[in-house]
């Protein structure tokens, strides 16, 4: 049982009344007052009612010291006017996580390589430094506002994935991401309960001096509306709100399929977001089948992360097989490389062999993909209707938050 107090389930829909009355008297009981409080909340990649959830959580809030920090992760920075399209309102005290300049982090101090190897079940035996973005460490109370999703690196996002990577120095980003992709998106993604992971995440998040508190909320993927919210410390709200998500946003068909066209929405502007349209579908997908990423608007692969397309796109054995090669480059975008080509095998002798095709019917151009070891479809060639026809393909409008999963 959880401690978390919460409103809403599966297949319910809250009022914004509801939002806000529950929201008023979970921070009216939670001795804030006269707090300096830093609420962490996600970027656009999520959905999510920020504006009605922020409006809520200040007016609760008022009187205290308020400092509003966008978990950026690792993603571009948002400017101004999406600042305020995205929240709702000219809120002052608005940051953005700067994780590409050093002067952002302060140290939390060190996991020893001892501890990482008995969470990983030795999978992983490094020491890691553990960096925070500096405002959640001066503040008295770190208040996490964001969705819980299946995720392909830790299960099932929020909590305290919004300190790590949300907030977060490298080092800690790329050891989770890797230990990630050595159990491998499909094995992990949608997996309820504490992952190796997730655990990773919570040891370094006991690190951080504030008081850890969370509006977890479980929302309808694609609108503002919401299913539940759960408030609490960050573990046991983040526990009850993905206990409902297991329940709402995990679908599972009879068979396998041939063919995903995975409809990718504007909020995915590359294809380092864009690829939770694979993680999202791989386990349904047939031997040998393929998933299309349908996102005409997607102009370029990783807007922060340009050396993904000199690396390409590989299965996990293929980057262990050379791992004196790749090992010196940063193994977030080691992971994600492997989140989006799957499943596979690499040997020296006859190469890499990948269990699904990915093709890209984007704005990228084709020797870019093609470069990158993706196939290439161009997307004015792309029929939906056409599609949605073919009893061999599956399409799946508005997607990268639903898992799709195969009944056992």
């Amino acid at each position: 049982m959880t401690t978390a107090a919460v409103i809403g389930g599966a297949g319910q829909v809250l009022t914004e009344d509801e939002v806000t009355a529950f929201i008023g008297d979970a921070l009216a009981g939670a001795g804030l007052a006269g707090r300096s409080v830093c609420v962490i909340v996600p970027d656009a990649t999520r959905s999510c009612p920020l504006p009605l959830l922020l409006k809520a959580v200040t007016q609760a809030l008022k009187g205290s010291q308020v400092t509003i920090l966008v978990a950026l992760g690792t993603h571009a920075e948002m400017t101004a006017e999406q600042l305020r399209k995205h929240l709702g309102d000219d809120y002052p005290n608005v940051l953005n996580h700067e994780w590409w300049n050093p002067e952002t982090f302060a140290g939390l101090g060190t996991i020893s390589s001892a501890r990482v190897g008995e969470i990983s079940a030795e999978m992983l035996r490094d020491e890691v430094p553990v960096r925070l973005n500096r405002a959640v460490v001066e503040h008295d109370v770190a208040l996490v506002v964001g969705p819980v999703f299946p995720h392909e690196v830790v299960g099932f996002s929020g909590g305290n994935k919004y300190f790590f990577p949300g907030v977060a120095g490298q080092e800690v980003i790329d050891l989770s991401h890797w230990l990630g992709a050595l159990i491998t998106s499909a094995n992990i993604i949608g997996t309820p309960g504490i992952t190796p992971v997730r655990a990773l995440i919570d040891e370094a998040a006991a690190m951080i001096p504030a008081e850890k508190l969370a509006l977890s909320v479980v929302a309808q993927s694609g609108t503002d509306a919401l299913h539940a919210i759960a408030f609490g410390d960050t573990t046991e709200s983040w526990r009850a709100a993905a206990e409902i998500s297991a329940q709402t946003h995990v679908r599972y068909l009879d068979r396998p399929v041939r063919r995903v066209v995975s409809v990718m929405p504007a909020k995915y502007a590359d294809i380092w977001t864009a690829a939770k349209g694979f993680y999202k579908v791989e386990p349904i997908v047939a031997d040998g089948g393929e998933v299309i990423l349908y996102a005409p608007h997607v102009t370029e692969l990783a807007a922060m992360h340009p050396e993904i397309a000199r690396i390409g796109y590989h299965c996990r054995d293929y980057f262990l097989g050379q791992w004196e090669q790749f090992r010196d480059l940063h193994w977030g975008v080691l992971a994600h490389s492997t989140h989006l080509r799957g499943a596979g095998t690499w040997d020296p002798a006859t190469g890499e062999h990948l269990r699904v095709q990915v093709t890209l019917a984007t704005g990228i151009a084709e020797d870019v993909v093609r470069g990158a070891n993706l196939g290439y479809l161009d997307p004015a060639t792309i029929d939906l209707t056409a599609y949605e026809a073919d009893p061999d393909t599956f399409v799946v409008p508005n997607a990268g938050e639903t898992l799709y999963r195969l009944k056992e």
